[in-house]
């Protein structure tokens, strides 16, 4: 289990210390864990930023203008849409502790055996925030020591870009909290090095009895004894998360030429979680088996937005060209795959010659239709015929070429096709 996983489960450590209490709010609230929360309440009651952006900020925030954030010690990065077409720069930096200031931290760390076993083992306890008060210092930013700049022309501190960002923070520590310790300067591996050499330990089990002795060698079991015992009944499979956790912050952007960025990447391992969880349940094999333009495809549908519903545009933008494709061509994909899935896509390129009792059902949903292999036109309005044998309705665009307008019709409506003569007509308006 990562420490993503145990965000929640780890505010114990005796140290009295509860969740601060949650802001009141109709929308989206930041800070879900002990960590972020603590976060969050540092930022609005110590860090004394100017408040009148920081509602603004929030706004911001909340409605997604905010690009993936650069977490590296004791700095976060981040573009944050404006007004402008391009997107401002931001920066928010934490003071880093002093070579001395982490000297007195990591020996008050050492000094509590079980927080130190709990840190070896991956998790992070609210306690440790008391562990560091008690040197004189404060893992979360106090007054000074948080300093957001961003590249638009509002003089405030912070203006409302950086104020997102700085709510953002929370998400972040949402999904590890180890980067509490990375915003003071020190990546979680360098902490734990730091300790393990305090403590003289190398180790586990359960980091040698909460560090309180080098692990003993394992003696073994005879294979005759191993064989001869009757086997435990197997653990019941854990319950599965409500929804698809969220991708945890890279600690560093890929590597220049490698034509990837933060963004992509979040948005590939986002996907494949959410379609990971639905595997698990039971449903379907959730594109395993698509080819590479079917699942572009797939993608593409989630961006091209549906009825009264906007699409997103920029992200359809990119990933059309980082397929090569043209954006309206890409929307047109998703488009058919959001209507008829695999089969749907196939009736956009394919030209295929059906037996023609097959056309008879199309031919009275569009009376007067002209017949072309698969496809049955008449004026503005066109049905192809799927290999699935259901008809998938098409009009004409602006462009003059036929898209796909909605989803499938079959067999089963030829009962009722005269309420449908009047919908599938010249003038009808697209769907």
């Amino acid at each position: 289990m990562s420490p993503a996983d145990r965000v929640g489960t780890t505010g114990s450590g005796g140290s009295g210390r509860g969740a601060p209490p949650r802001r009141p709010g109709s929308r989206r609230g930041f800070g879900e864990s002990w960590w972020g929360a603590a976060w969050i309440d540092a930022l609005e009651q110590r860090a004394r930023l100017d408040p009148n952006r920081l509602p603004r900020g929030r706004t911001y925030a909340r409605s997604g203008a905010v690009g993936a954030l650069s977490v590296a010690p004791g700095e976060v990065l981040a573009e944050v849409q404006g007004s402008r077409r391009s997107p401002y720069k931001v920066k928010v930096r934490v003071r880093p502790f002093a070579p001395a200031e982490w000297e007195r931290v990591l020996d008050a760390l050492s000094a509590e055996i079980g927080h130190t076993a709990a840190l070896l083992e991956g998790e992070l306890p609210s306690a440790i925030a008391d562990d560091v008060a008690s040197v004189g210092l404060d893992l979360l930013p106090g007054a000074g020591e948080l300093q957001p700049r961003c590249s638009c022309p509002d003089w405030a501190d912070p203006c409302k870009h950086a104020a997102a960002v700085c709510y953002l923070i929370a998400d972040v520590l949402d999904a590890d909290p180890f980067t509490v310790l990375l915003l003071r300067g020190r990546t979680r591996e360098e902490v734990l090095a730091a300790l393990r050499a305090r403590r003289g330990d190398s180790v586990s089990p359960r980091t040698a009895d909460a560090l309180g002795a080098e692990p003993s060698a394992d003696a073994g079991v005879v294979a005759r004894d191993a064989w001869a015992r009757t086997p435990a009944a197997l653990p019941s499979l854990p319950a599965l998360p409500r929804r698809a956790l969220r991708p945890t912050v890279l600690a560093a952007d890929p590597p220049p030429g490698t034509g990837l960025d933060v963004a992509s990447l979040r948005s590939l391992a986002a996907d494949a979680a959410e379609r990971a969880l639905l595997l698990a349940r039971g449903a379907g094999d959730h594109g395993l088996l698509l080819s590479l333009e079917q699942d572009l495809a797939r993608r593409a549908a989630r961006l091209v937005g549906s009825g009264d519903a906007p699409g997103d545009g920029e992200a359809l933008e990119d990933l059309a060209r980082r397929a090569g494709l043209a954006v309206r061509e890409l929307a047109m994909r998703g488009r058919a795959w959001r209507d008829g899935g695999a089969e749907g896509l196939g009736t956009l390129s394919e030209s295929w010659d059906p037996d023609p009792r097959a056309l008879e059902v199309g031919r009275r949903l569009l009376p007067g239709a002209v017949a072309r292999h698969n496809r049955l036109t008449r004026h503005e309005r066109q049905l192809r015929l799927g290999r699935d044998g259901r008809f998938y309705p098409y009009r004409k665009d602006h462009s003059g070429r036929f898209s796909p307008d909605g989803p499938p019709l079959g067999e089963e409506i030829e009962e009722s096709v005269g309420a449908l003569e009047d919908p599938l007509g010249p003038d009808a308006p697209a769907r």
